[in-house]
C-alpha cells in the first residue's frame, strides 16, 4: 500500500474531526443557549437537527459530485461550509438565526461523509479497506470526545463562560483541517494522481438502477434507523444524564463514555466485518443497541455505565459496517461509490432530523426523557429485523 494513500486517510481523518466537533457542539452547551437565545427544548432540538433537514437534500447531489470532480477540491468545499457553519452560529441572536446557520453545515456535511468512503473504496482494498474505515470513523468520534469533554471543563472558564467563543474556535479548527486536507491530497496527486474524472451513465439512471435493487433499499432503511437512533441519544445525552441527577461538568464526562469506546470499536470491527460475518456483527450491535436503550433509562449509576458502554459498542460501528455493505455490492464498486454513498446518507439524514427532533419534542419536565428512550427501543429492534432481512436477501437474492 502507497504511504500517499495513508496521508490521504489522515486527511480525511481530520476533516472528519471537524465534523464531529461541529455537530457535537451544540449538545454541551444546550442549555446555555436554550437560556441565552429564549429557545425550548422543541426549538434546540430542532437546531440541531436542521442540518440533517439540508444534507438529505444534498447527499445525492454531493455524492454525484465526488463522481465526476477530484475529491481534493470536493471535499476542500465540505469543510470550508462546516467551517463557515460554525462561525455563522457565533451571531446568532434567536432561534430562527441559529437555525439557519447549522444548516449551512447540511451543505458542506454530506460532500465529508461521503467522500470518505470514496477516497478508501479507491485507496485501499481487502482487510486494509475495512480497517481503513474504521481508522476515519474514530475521526468523529474524537472531535466529539473533545466537545464534550473540553467545553465545561476547560473552554467554557476560559472563555468567560461564551459559547459564542466556543463556536468561533471550532469554527478555526474547521477552517485549519480543510487547508491542511487540500494540501495534502495536492501533494499525493502530484506523486499518483488516481482522482481523475470519470464518465459514465446520467446520474439520474444511476439512481434509478440503484433504488429497484432489493439490499440496497433495506440499507437504506436501515440507515434511517441507525440514524435516527445515533443522532437522537447522542444530541440529547448530557441533558439526559443531567435529568439523572449530574451535574453539566460530569454529563459532559460521562457522555464522552461511548464515543471513546465508540474510538476502540471503530477500529476492531469494520475490520472483523468480512463478508462472511458481517451480517452475524450487523445482527449483534442492533441487539446492543436494545439493551443500552433500555439500561439509559435507570438512574443508578452501575447501570447507567453498563447503557453507556453499550451504546459505544454500538454506535462504534453500525454505520460503517453497512456502508461498507452498501459500497462492496457487485453492482456499485469504487465505480459509483461516491453517488451510492449520498444516496446513503440522503435516506440516512431523514433519521438524522427525526432523531433529535422527536426526542426534544416528547421531553417532559416530569418524566424526562422516558418516552424518548422507549422510541429509541422500538427503533433498536426495527434494526434488528432489518439487519436479518438483509441477510436473507443477500444471501438469496431475488
Amino acid at each position: 500500500m502507497k504511504h500517499g494513500n495513508w496521508l490521504l486517510l489522515f486527511g480525511v481523518w481530520l476533516l472528519y474531526g471537524s465534523f464531529g466537533l461541529t455537530v457535537t457542539s451544540l449538545a454541551p452547551m444546550a442549555s446555555l443557549m436554550i437560556a441565552d437565545l429564549n429557545m425550548s427544548h422543541g426549538q434546540m432540538g430542532m437546531a440541531m437537527g436542521a442540518w440533517q433537514l439540508v444534507y438529505i437534500f444534498a447527499a445525492v447531489p454531493a455524492g454525484a459530485l465526488l463522481d465526476r470532480v477530484e475529491p481534493r477540491f470536493a471535499l476542500a468545499l465540505g469543510g470550508g461550509l462546516i467551517a463557515l457553519s460554525a462561525l455563522a452560529r457565533m451571531f446568532a441572536v434567536d432561534s430562527t438565526t441559529l437555525i439557519l446557520a447549522v444548516m449551512l453545515f447540511g451543505l458542506g456535511g454530506p460532500i465529508i461523509s461521503a467522500g470518505a468512503p470514496k477516497v478508501v473504496v479507491s485507496s485501499f482494498e481487502g482487510q486494509s479497506r475495512g480497517l481503513a474505515m474504521g481508522i476515519y470513523m474514530t475521526g468523529p468520534a474524537i472531535g466529539g470526545v473533545v466537545s464534550l469533554t473540553a467545553t465545561h471543563a476547560l473552554l467554557l472558564p476560559l472563555f468567560d463562560n461564551s459559547w459564542r467563543s466556543v463556536m468561533g474556535l471550532w469554527g478555526g479548527v474547521s477552517l485549519a483541517a480543510t487547508v491542511i486536507w487540500f494540501l495534502l491530497a495536492t501533494f499525493v496527486r502530484a506523486d499518483a494522481d488516481g482522482d481523475t474524472k470519470r464518465k459514465g451513465p446520467p446520474q439520474l439512471q444511476v439512481i434509478s438502477e440503484l433504488v429497484r435493487k432489493q439490499t440496497v433499499i433495506i440499507v437504506l432503511f436501515m440507515s434511517i434507523f441507525v440514524f435516527m437512533f445515533n443522532h437522537g441519544l447522542n444530541n440529547w445525552l448530557p441533558a439526559l444524564l443531567q435529568s439523572h441527577g449530574l451535574s453539566p461538568t460530569n454529563a459532559g464526562y460521562w457522555a464522552a463514555i461511548p464515543t471513546v469506546i465508540g474510538i476502540a470499536g471503530s477500529l476492531i470491527i469494520p475490520r472483523l466485518a468480512t463478508p462472511e460475518r458481517r451480517f452475524h456483527i450487523l445482527i449483534g450491535l442492533s441487539v446492543v443497541a436494545v439493551l443500552a436503550s433500555l439500561l439509559l433509562r435507570f438512574s443508578e449509576p452501575s447501570t447507567m455505565l453498563s447503557g453507556l458502554l453499550l451504546q459505544g459498542i454500538a454506535r462504534s460501528s453500525l454505520m460503517t459496517v453497512l456502508i461498507l455493505t452498501l459500497v462492496e455490492l457487485p453492482e456499485i464498486g469504487e465505480r459509483y461509490a461516491g453517488v451510492a454513498s449520498g444516496l446513503f446518507f440522503s435516506a440516512a439524514e431523514i433519521g438524522g432530523v427525526l432523531g433529535p427532533l422527536t426526542l426534544g419534542l416528547l421531553h417532559d419536565p416530569s418524566a424526562g426523557f422516558s418516552a424518548g428512550l422507549l422510541l429509541l427501543t422500538a427503533i433498536a429492534v426495527s434494526m434488528t429485523a432489518g439487519a436479518i432481512l438483509l441477510q436473507q436477501r443477500v444471501r438469496r437474492p431475488t
